[in-house]
């Protein structure tokens, strides 16, 4: 049903697996943590447009917050009359705010495709969404465009003794299915491996929520944003550690190289657009104080002198 997302996911993830499996190794663990990271990559720079039009419509809304408060508290009695005074707000500073969450709602179906993508090499579960293949015919099943070959180098695949493809809380059935692949792996060696990239993921994402926050606007102030910053501070950061466990390592790998280009682009951006902002301000200043000569091409107007 979702095939025109698995697919394209499914594609980005066998290039760059192509690309380091040909330097480190195609069963190489970290050749395969490697093309999660960089689909991660490649999809936030085909983002990044619609990023920065991002930070520029949240700036844009907290500018005219003034403006907002004012027209609810006007036409607080008629929300129709209310809804069209904003749209007619919006249409005259060529404020759109889908663009505010156009990167998100991309976002979302890239993560769910790349879960559904890595959950796929091993169809020997029973749960949810599960085939319960044997281990046999799992490892000569092909997964969207990977060969069956593709399929048991991702099995056969370790970083630091963990399959990239098993959480903390896989069944003992998942982990049985790597016997012919590598071995079984223990829950203290996945561990080993997911506690840390759950710790990180948490942390970065309260320092993204940080450095979100602090960009907000006092006129932005009101207790629903107050209560959102809460969320983005503290209980997103607690969500990804309390579902840590469930997710797969490969998905805690896609979150901590996302929450780190995040907080990277952020810079990036606030930096960019804080020279822009100077910038015309410095202009707006020199021309104010600039003397009101002729512009070239212009003859000069001369004030007529009073006869006396």
């Amino acid at each position: 049903m979702l095939d025109f997302i698995y697919y394209p996911v499914s594609a980005i993830l066998w290039f760059w697996h192509k690309v380091f499996g040909s330097v480190l190794g195609p069963d190489n663990g970290f050749a395969w943590a490697l093309a999660v990271v960089f689909l991660v990559f490649t999809l936030r720079i085909l983002l990044l447009r619609p990023a920065i039009r991002q930070v520029r419509t949240t700036l844009q809304m907290q500018q005219l917050q003034p403006q907002i408060k004012a027209l609810q508290k006007k036409y607080a009695g008629d929300r129709q009359r209310q809804a069209a005074e904003m749209q007619k707000l919006q249409k005259e500073h060529g404020f759109n705010p889908l663009m505010g969450c156009l990167p998100a709602l991309v976002q979302a179906p890239v993560f769910l495709g790349l879960y559904h993508v890595l959950r796929s090499f091993n169809r020997t579960g029973t749960g949810l969404g599960q085939l319960g293949m044997s281990p046999e015919a799992n490892a000569n099943t092909p997964n969207y465009i990977f060969s069956a070959m593709d399929v048991q180098s991702f099995l056969s695949a370790r970083l630091f003794g963990a399959p990239i493809s098993v959480a903390i809380t896989s069944p003992e059935s998942t982990l049985a299915s790597f016997a012919s692949y590598g071995g079984i792996p223990t829950v203290a060696t996945i561990a080993a491996v997911a506690v840390p990239l759950m710790v990180i993921a948490s942390v970065a994402t309260h320092f993204n929520a940080r450095a979100s926050v602090a960009r907000q606007s006092p006129e932005a102030a009101n207790p629903q944003s107050a209560m959102v910053n809460k969320l983005m501070l503290w209980v997103f950061p607690l969500g990804v550690l309390v579902g840590g466990p469930f997710l797969m390592i490969a998905i805690l790998l896609y979150w901590v190289s996302n929450n780190i280009w995040t907080y990277g682009q952020q810079h990036l951006i606030f930096a960019r657009i804080d020279r822009e902002e100077s910038l015309k301000a410095h202009a707006a200043e020199s021309e104010r104080r600039a003397p009101s000569v002729p512009k070239p091409g212009v003859r000069p107007t001369r004030k007529k002198k009073r006869r006396r």
